[in-house]
């Protein structure tokens, strides 16, 4: 396969002011592969500004994108070959000084912003003097601390000195460490990121003219002095967030939160010379090559899923909810966003339904109210969502997944009761965490029509889904389980029928571990400090009141009976936990997080051992590595890209981690536990 390169096309357009150079980035294929920067692309960029600064009387210049894509920016393929701080620190240098050939030419230029502007592409943009965004641009950003790295080719230095440190403290630190969050157009705008907003259709022309006014005086930019007064606290509340999501173990944030507070007292050489530090130092860390390996899985193995087998699927008219509890809620209002078909959904108790109703009518209400879904769309879709106590209202659905209590006997009644109603061809899925499909499916007429749709809580927002076949399991359910998955929106890993499918399996065989460690002496509070020291996004204490001790007992007595007390013991105190009602390890409010004092007369120890950090993490890590390896080799996934994946999609692990494999494959774990790696490049 050919090498897709950027190029820079320059052109030139004789306009009412005089000549204007054209220059165009463009890959040469088609939106989906979006334009990247690389050696040859800079070079480029080089021979493109020779050719303009020959051409006499240019008056202006315009930097553009091909359709829909204005750049991408760095070519991040090429960071696996990275491995000193010279070669790091050189690429910074090669973009700043090519870059900066844009600043400091003789007349006004101007960055059309078509489209996406991300990374490298967001900052080409501001070596421009002035930028015009068009309106339909959903994507600009600045995700590098999400990939261990930090905007480096004049990013960090440039957007602050442009629009301030608390919007660049947005942009930088606090967007990407959101879920990697983009901003849209007229966010730009509004920030000042951009100087004009122009419609889409008449963009490029809106542009031109705009360029046309700087240049004949017609047209003037009002930017407010910057302030930097309140500098010191600004680092502070961002500092402050940064532990909060990565607890000191990820290096980028904290780099580019030195780069900003420098943008303002700085020269510009001096910003980009200690970008180029931070380039080298990170670039070749462990950090970031997990982080591109994190990132080429979200981005190109969660869209192609393994095992979706080659038949149509089904086409869904009607979709039926068993249950009418918090999750089935959340599940009926994501198929009622995501299908805009007619919703069902059933309990025993009217009182049931209409709490699950209102759940509903609120969400979509709370939508309308954030400006994310117009208030007519709001009334229509709720419109379509049915409560019932029938199980008649049944019959004519395409799609039925059930969402009741977690009980193998609660479950295979509910499925029997429905296949008495739903036709022949309707798919019966079950959002079970951990019971097995084929002998929920056992008792009925059609098992094969049975498939696991297990999501992760709370539905809106974690992405993974477990899709899980029973041994009866046919292709078409599959195909079609799949194309739910996918028609809501969501990463879809096959996973076999074994007790606690894959990632309950590992985050259960985590909190065994820790409560053992409790149970032998540990403090809670010490426990979960050493797995966030990790970088974990929530400690597993703090976990476990937010899943809830029942459900978490539940798991662990279901996979104690899969594969026995010597690998998931039964933890006596979660259970006294759970008979006692108590909610949770902790009570207050992160950070001030206090020991439920009800378990100081609960919690029965059986030893006094004085752990240190170093020891938990150690022990955890272990453990975790052989569950594992026992994973891979009961085939629950085929591959241990699907472990990373699913625990980056369903569990929330660091980006900078580059997924659970990965990780103890470079920190040393699988080499000295199993003598061999998970990971082989």
């Amino acid at each position: 396969m050919a090498k897709i390169v950027t190029q820079f096309y320059p052109r030139f357009y004789e306009s009412k002011v005089g000549k204007i150079a054209l220059l165009t980035m463009d890959n040469g294929e088609d939106y989906k592969k979006p334009t990247t920067f690389d050696e040859e692309a800079l070079n480029s960029l080089n021979k493109a500004l020779d050719f303009i600064q020959r051409e006499p009387d240019v008056r202006g210049l315009l930097l553009t994108g091909k359709h829909y894509i204005f750049a991408a920016g760095a070519d991040l393929t090429q960071i696996p070959f990275i491995n000193t701080f010279d070669q790091g620190k050189a690429i910074g240098q090669f973009g700043h000084a090519t870059f900066k050939r844009i600043m400091d030419l003789p007349y006004p230029t101007l960055a059309a912003i078509n489209g996406a502007a991300l990374g490298g592409g967001l900052e080409i943009s501001l070596y421009c003097d002035y930028r015009t965004v068009s309106k339909g641009v959903t994507a600009i950003a600045f995700p590098e601390c999400f990939l261990g790295l930090i905007p480096g080719w004049g990013g960090s230095t440039l957007a602050p000195r442009l629009i301030g440190p608390e919007k660049a403290l947005g942009l930088i630190i606090y967007n990407p460490l959101s879920q990697n969050r983009m901003i849209k157009a007229f966010q730009a705008f509004e920030m000042g990121v951009a100087d004009r907003l122009f419609d889409t259709a008449e963009f490029l022309d809106d542009s031109i003219r705009f360029l046309e006014g700087i240049i004949d005086g017609r047209e003037k930019v009002e930017r407010a002095p910057v302030d930097s007064s309140n500098l010191k606290p600004l680092l502070k509340k961002a500092r402050d967030f940064v532990d909060s999501k990565v607890h000191g173990a990820a290096l980028a944030p904290y780099r580019a939160l030195e780069l900003i507070e420098g943008a303002f007292s700085w020269d510009l050489d001096q910003g980009f010379a200690e970008e180029d530090k931070a380039l080298g130092d990170l670039l070749k860390s462990r950090q970031c090559k997990a982080s591109i390996y994190s990132f080429d899985l979200v981005q190109r193995r969660a869209k192609r899923p393994v095992g979706v087998p080659q038949v149509e699927p089904l086409k869904v008219s009607k979709i039926g909810i068993i249950g009418a509890g918090l999750m089935a809620s959340q599940l009926a209002l994501l198929f009622l966003r995501r299908y805009e078909v007619p919703v069902v959904m059933k309990d025993i108790k009217q009182e049931f339904v209409d709490k699950g109703l209102a759940y509903i009518e609120a969400e979509l209400t709370n939508l309308v109210e954030k400006g994310r879904l117009l208030e007519a769309k709001a009334r229509y879709l709720f419109t379509l969502v049915k409560g019932t106590l029938d199980w008649t209202d049944f019959s004519d659905c395409d799609f039925v997944i059930e969402a009741v209590f977690e009980q193998m006997e609660v479950k295979q009644q509910v499925f029997a009761e429905a296949e008495e109603v739903v036709s022949s061809n309707c798919i019966l899925a079950t959002n079970t965490s951990s019971l097995s499909i084929t002998a929920m499916a056992s008792k009925l007429r059609h098992p094969e029509r049975v498939a696991g749709l297990h999501f992760f809580n709370p539905v809106a927002v974690l992405p993974l889904v477990e899709i899980i076949p029973g041994s009866k399991t046919n292709e078409i359910t599959l195909a079609t389980t799949f194309a739910v998955a996918k028609k809501l929106r969501k990463t879809a890993i096959l996973v076999k029928d074994s007790a606690g499918f894959l990632v309950n399996r590992i985050l259960t065989k985590m909190l065994v571990d820790c409560l053992d460690m409790v149970d032998e002496g540990a403090d809670f509070q010490l426990v979960d400090e050493a797995a966030l020291s990790l970088g974990l996004p929530m400690a597993p204490f703090e976990l476990l009141g937010f899943v809830g001790p029942a459900i978490a007992a539940h798991v662990q007595e279901t996979l104690n009976r899969a594969f026995g007390p010597q690998r998931f013991p039964i933890n006596e105190n979660l259970r006294r936990m759970v008979e006692a009602n108590i909610p949770g390890i902790y009570v207050g409010e992160p950070p001030n997080l206090k020991v439920n004092p009800a378990l100081k007369e609960l919690w029965q120890k059986k030893g006094e051992k004085d752990f240190r950090k170093e020891e938990i993490i150690e022990r955890l890590l272990t453990s975790l590595t052989r569950e594992i390896d026992l994973i891979m080799e009961e085939k629950v996934v085929g591959d241990t890209r699907d472990v990373d994946l699913a625990m980056i999609m369903g569990a929330g692990w660091p980006f900078f981690m580059g997924g659970v494999t990965m990780y103890l494959d470079l920190a040393g774990y699988t080499p000295k536990v199993l003598q061999k790696v998970f990971f082989t490049f």
